[in-house]
């Protein structure tokens, strides 16, 4: 499974960073071309606790392009398990990468409506003696094991601020529960109007006090998930061709344009030492035509 080895830090050098300001970038994208980035973090402690309570078959939820379901597929049976995804929406008639890639992976894919995909609860009831993860690894267990991200960097405790792209929640809070006293987390949101994931992440906190600790940002979604207007696309290209930074349409990209943003406003103050989280996903860039990204 993934090699910790292969994550580095890789140090940004630009003319838009204010003198004594710092902007690093955790590469987990490096850590496996499959399970990358942050998703071994957020599955490792539910296949173990699948394990323990001897399970066979483990299922979840997500989109046609989520990178979850990608992971879980490939760990799954990487470790032993069947596996099933639960996809959001009816079944196209061409499948998209990620989708065919879980199937050859041995994962089930179920395909439901979008209505019958809020009601997860009652979808579960629907099969029997499966082992179940929520969408993105949403739960206890994944903050826990996201939590253990910051333990692989290096006098971690120097940064002041720690930036994440967030979906469900689950890294940015496992993030904010490790994190020091003088250190911010800052999350940036990639979904639309998505003001409810304060209070979701909150319910994964170790202590309601480290509430304090965080800031979510709401306006670099770019028109909502996965959206990818031209913008964002020169602007990847640009992070590419400038500090050959990889990045995808759903998160990183947004992430590292708020992180920008962010500094250059003085909204992060000067003199702050930044480590923005690549929480991986490049996967996420496969609808985009061959040739439009340079990597």
């Amino acid at each position: 499974m993934p090699d910790l080895k292969n994550v580095n830090i890789h140090s940004i050098k630009a003319n838009w960073l204010p003198n004594a300001t710092t902007l690093d970038v955790l590469r987990l994208d490096n850590i496996h071309p499959v399970v990358s980035g942050n998703k071994w973090f957020k599955l490792k402690y539910y296949l173990a606790d699948a394990r323990q309570q001897q399970y066979k078959t483990v299922a979840t939820f997500g989109g046609a392009y989520s990178n979850h379901i990608i992971a879980t597929a490939y760990a799954c049976k990487e470790n032993g398990f069947k596996s099933i995804g639960i996809i959001r929406g009816e079944k196209p008639a061409q499948l998209s990468g990620t989708l065919l890639s879980a199937a050859e992976y041995s994962m089930q894919l179920q395909f439901v409506t979008r209505d019958a995909f809020k009601n997860k609860e009652l979808l579960k009831q629907q099969f029997s003696n499966t082992y179940w993860i929520d969408e993105g690894g949403y739960g206890s267990l994944g903050a826990t094991g996201a939590g253990e991200i910051l333990s692989i960097v290096d006098k971690v405790e120097n940064y002041s601020h720690i930036v994440c792209a967030v979906g469900t929640g689950t890294m940015f809070a496992g993030l904010i529960n490790s994190i020091k006293e003088h250190q911010r987390a800052i999350g940036i949101s990639v979904l639309k109007n998505n003001y409810s994931i304060h209070n979701e992440v909150v319910q994964l906190l170790h202590d309601p006090g480290y509430a304090g600790r965080f800031t979510i940002f709401h306006d670099y979604h770019f028109g909502g998930y996965a959206k990818h207007p031209a913008e964002l696309i020169a602007f990847m290209n640009d992070a590419w061709h400038k500090y050959q930074l990889p990045t995808d349409i759903v998160y990183t990209a947004k992430t590292f344009y708020a992180v920008r943003q962010l500094i250059t406003r003085h909204i992060i103050p000067q003199g702050s030492n930044v480590l923005m989280i690549h929480s991986g996903g490049l996967q996420g860039n496969t609808p985009l035509q061959k040739g439009v990204l340079p990597f």
